[in-house]
């Protein structure tokens, strides 16, 4: 038997990711004011509500309205932040701002990070949001084989007087965006590098940050970041509110069959629904693995 091939293809991205909410209505016009996101496409599932949110056609969240569910737990395994990407400095802007004008917001900083520039929020049930820009690559730089980044204090007020543009703002829910990245915490490191990377098969882009570790597909920066940093020692998640899917999408059908491939010569459990592989992180976050195509309504199929 041969082995199968180890990483992701370099066309690999990220789609809309799914929150379990306790108050759906409050979410939505949450990230609907805040984000300038517009709801796309609903439907009722027995006693859910899932509603999807985004940027013109492409979805960037799916809020699953499950009143009842224990509050989000700092401590455990989940989410850290789900980073929205923007195509320029003037649209990142002009949602930072919007963000901050929206009392429901708590800002929890900002930062130059080398590869990209960051400001970072909480929503109003607790799930850390990440509001970024690019930096080009070539602007990107590399020491013994490892990408470079870092956290540089990024002054806002400063960001907003350079990049805040009046056409940016009266057109924020028109200027594209979509998932970029998605930060996780995990119980520890060593378990979250042989689920993300080596069966995933994302390739390890920086491993050297104190407690975390970054990875991506294609040479990307990182499409998951897995950290301990508040949640060290965590087991199995709890059924609660918060994350409860990362989406990720692959080019086609083949690499599908090369997932599958992994999956099994590494021993995982997983579901092969034909356009999608849905299966567990060892925390029990569910991971969905899709080739690409999937609008709104196919998201809410899910």
């Amino acid at each position: 038997m041969t082995a199968p091939d180890r990483t992701l293809s370099a066309d690999t991205g990220m789609d809309a990711v799914t929150l379990r909410v306790g108050d759906l209505e409050l979410m939505s016009t949450y990230y609907a004011n805040a984000l300038a996101l517009e709801p796309i496409e609903e439907r009722s599932r027995g006693a859910e509500v899932h509603r999807v949110l985004g940027r013109g056609s492409t979805p960037m969240v799916r809020l699953i309205g499950t009143p009842g569910l224990p509050a989000v737990d700092p401590r455990q395994a989940g989410l850290f932040h789900t980073a929205f990407l923007f195509d320029d400095a003037p649209s990142l802007a002009a949602t930072v701002y919007r963000a901050a004008q929206d009392p429901r917001s708590r800002f929890a900083g900002s930062s130059d990070h080398l590869v990209s520039e960051a400001f970072y929020f909480t929503d109003p049930e607790g799930n850390g949001i990440e509001l970024y820009v690019d930096r080009s690559r070539d602007q990107w730089s590399y020491a013994a084989g490892e990408l470079q980044m870092s956290t540089l204090y990024l002054d806002p007020n400063a960001y907003l007087r350079e990049h805040l543009t009046e056409d940016a703002m009266t057109g924020v829910t028109k200027a594209s965006g979509k998932v970029g990245h998605v930060h996780l915490q995990v119980g520890d490191i060593a378990t979250a590098r042989a689920f993300y990377v080596d069966a995933l098969g994302f390739e390890t882009t920086v491993a050297s940050y104190p407690g975390a570790l970054f990875a991506a597909a294609g040479g990307y920066h990182h499409h998951v970041a897995m950290n301990t940093w508040n949640s060290a020692g965590a087991g199995p998640r709890a059924a609660g509110l918060g994350l409860g899917d990362v989406a990720i999408t692959v080019p086609g059908r083949d690499d599908l069959d090369a997932l599958a491939s992994r999956l099994r010569h590494h021993g995982l459990q997983f579901a092969d629904r034909g356009r999608d592989i849905v299966l567990a992180d060892p925390w029990g976050t569910q991971v969905t693995v899709a080739t690409p195509g999937a609008d709104a309504d196919e998201l809410l199929h899910r």
